[in-house]
């Protein structure tokens, strides 16, 4: 009996080669099951360098000259065939007159990740800091949170970081997204997730908990829609955390496909840049009140003459134009005989059937009473038959529009003049309605 067979049964790895030939004479039970083997026959005779190491020729490494009988040398070492780190005791065994080498080999990945993981945590403030410092470079909130899902996304080797916002119908849209080079984007397919996919991560997140899980498979049972989300993604691992604003939860963001042995850490540094992301997010929300308020008309909710000359400013060469311009014939009266308020009203109801019409293009209120619509890229053919609708429309509305349409293949060319036209238009066609009624001028 050989004495390297009383190891057969030992917990950690255990090989033996000839020294002058390399070839693997012996391994242990747990060697052979790491190695995808049964037997001992299977590997003896195989070249220590092409089994254990998955080299053409002898190793670089190899410490065989240093090896001397009844001395272990020490040593660690990462096996790039079974990917572990491992603890190394080197040893020679003279047997028969030959030279043999034995090595065992005690798994130490675990702590080799604990130590990478302390190291990690302690560059996380450093990492943390350098990624809102390129962010806050950036030149608005859009662009910040882009920056910093990026940069997250890289710094935690995962395949894709995103933002989901709730709905006010309690679905969620992913509205921010990065993804690793090769990696398919996923957001347009993710709009208006149904409530009840992440209703378990809402419970979770009132509970102040982030969702971790290192293998979706696990989730096939009790969750089998959202399994079906996640797996249509290509996500095997996932790391989420709410978004929290005055202690209401608005979202979540996360990370794909992150190192599983890397989890927790995932979640710790997400959290922790969950601060920024609100912050930002809180700043985007605040431009966009200020826009609306400086862009939109705020009883219709269209844009306002502002928006108009920021549209027309940027008008592209080379696009057809149709011009669309109304004029809310009757509001004086409502005004005079039933109040401002129900002048509100009438103009809004004048406003549904433009949109009703021409929803899908640029629409304006210019004045108290006057709309104007640009409708971008629309044919000749289609204007008129949007305009036949409006028609149709405002009086299933009850309300009188007076129109002016004009139509352009080039309108970005003369722009003013093409409005001049549409005005005049409606002048007539307002003066035509007054003919038709009999009704006076003054009185509406």
């Amino acid at each position: 009996m050989k004495i390297w067979e009383f190891f057969d049964n030992l917990n950690e790895l255990v090989y033996v080669s000839d020294i002058d030939t390399h070839e693997v004479v012996y391994m242990n039970k747990k060697a052979l099951e790491n190695y995808g083997y049964s037997f001992v026959e299977e590997v003896k005779g195989k070249m220590c360098y092409e089994l254990i190491q998955n080299c053409q020729t002898p190793c670089s490494i190899c410490n065989n000259s240093r090896l001397k009988e009844g001395e272990f040398i020490e040593w660690k070492y990462f096996n790039p065939v079974l990917k572990k780190h491992y603890m190394l005791k080197d040893t020679m065994i003279k047997e028969d007159g030959r030279r043999y080498r034995m090595e065992i080999a005690l798994d130490v990945t675990a702590q080799e990740k604990q130590r990478d993981m302390i190291h990690n945590y302690r560059d996380m403030e450093s990492l943390v800091n350098e990624g809102i410092k390129l962010a806050l470079q950036a030149p608005n909130p859009d662009k910040t949170i882009d920056v910093i899902l990026e940069y997250l996304g890289k710094a935690l080797n995962g395949e894709r970081t995103y933002i989901f916002e709730k709905r006010e119908n309690g679905c969620d849209d992913n509205t921010y997204e990065w993804v690793a080079h090769g990696v398919t984007p996923e957001k347009d397919n993710l709009q208006n997730v149904p409530p009840e996919a992440c209703e378990n991560w809402y419970e979770s997140f009132k509970k102040q908990e982030n969702i971790i899980i290192g293998d979706i498979e696990d989730i096939k049972d009790e969750n089998y829609l959202q399994y079906e989300i996640l797996k249509q993604q290509n996500i095997h691992s996932i790391v989420v955390v709410p978004l929290y604003d005055t202690k209401k939860v608005i979202g979540f963001y996360g990370v794909d496909n992150p190192p599983g042995g890397f989890l927790n850490y995932c979640s710790d540094l997400l959290e922790i840049m969950g601060h920024f992301i609100i912050s930002s997010l809180r700043r985007r929300n605040l431009l966009k009140q200020l826009k609306d308020l400086s862009y939109k008309d705020q009883l219709t909710k269209i844009g306002n003459r502002h928006a108009m000359n920021e549209f027309i400013d940027n008008l592209p060469k080379n696009k057809t134009l149709g011009v669309v311009y109304c004029d809310v014939t009757g509001l004086k009266k409502v005004n005079d005989t039933e109040g401002h308020e129900a002048g509100d009203r009438y103009i809004l109801k004048a406003c549904d059937s433009l949109k009703n019409a021409f929803g899908e293009y640029n629409l304006f209120r210019i004045g108290g009473d006057e709309f104007l619509g640009l409708c971008l890229g629309i044919s000749e053919d289609l204007l008129a038959e949007k305009t036949d609708y409006l028609r149709k429309n405002m009086e299933e509305n009850e309300v009188v529009l007076a129109i002016g349409t004009v139509w352009c293949e080039e309108g970005n060319k003369d722009i003013d003049k093409l409005i001049s036209i549409a005005e005049k238009l409606m002048y007539e066609d307002k003066l035509c309605y007054y003919e038709k009624t009999g009704i006076e001028k003054r009185l509406i």
